[in-house]
């Protein structure tokens, strides 16, 4: 079972990453919001009540929110973890020299054939999007050829694919009680167990009176 779904993640690496200009036009900086409103950098976390199976117990770093719409990547959905010379080679790039591997998990429903770089804010390239200044995100595949050099972010995750809804459909959930957010913590994007990071985002919750 592992080695086919490492198989299947190789095969997604192959086409991910590929256009990081098309994917940056689509992560642009939050417009026609007021301050505070919007809830980029913010964990969107999945309640009991929520019905729809896809995001069952999901935990979602929430990229973008504005008039358009809301786009978010799931965290704890781990598929595999991978070498980066491995992925490098997938890609086509040169991975002489590469070290090390990175967690690959399933971002969401949408577009799963595309993939996104999480990371801590220390890395930073053109096209980087800077999400809250202390967790970012690049789809440049150069990043990998960093990390494996150890020229990279300090932590980071792949991501294939990701959670997006409509104007005011995200809104709405929450309104529903489908979700509820928390303040983004680098330690509950990166560090906690996998298993238990819905857990320990619902210890956050608080109940509004």
């Amino acid at each position: 079972m592992a080695l086919m779904r490492s198989r299947r993640v190789m095969l997604w690496f192959g086409v991910l990453l590929v256009s990081p200009m098309l994917l940056n036009a689509s992560l642009s900086k939050p417009e026609g919001v007021q301050p505070g409103e919007s809830l980029a950098g913010q964990l969107l976390v999945a309640t009991p009540d929520m019905g729809d199976p896809r995001f069952r117990h999901t935990v979602i770093l929430i990229v973008q929110h504005n008039k358009n719409g809301a786009l978010g990547i799931v965290l704890n959905r781990p598929l595999d973890e991978l070498p980066v010379a491995k992925l490098l080679d997938a890609l086509g790039i040169d991975s002489e020299g590469s070290q090390g591997s990175v967690r690959v998990f399933a971002g969401g429903p949408v577009q799963p054939e595309v993939g996104f770089i999480v990371h801590s804010a220390d890395y930073h390239r053109s096209d980087t999007v800077d999400i809250d200044g202390r967790v970012a995100m690049t789809t440049n595949p150069e990043v990998l050829r960093d990390i494996g050099h150890h020229k990279g972010p300090r932590q980071s995750l792949v991501a294939f694919g990701y959670a997006g809804w409509g104007p005011g459909q995200l809104d709405g959930e929450l309104a529903l009680g489908g979700w509820f957010t928390v303040p983004e913590d680098p330690n509950l994007v990166f560090d906690i167990d996998r298993d238990k990071l819905w857990d320990e985002a619902m210890k956050h919750r608080t109940i509004s009176l």
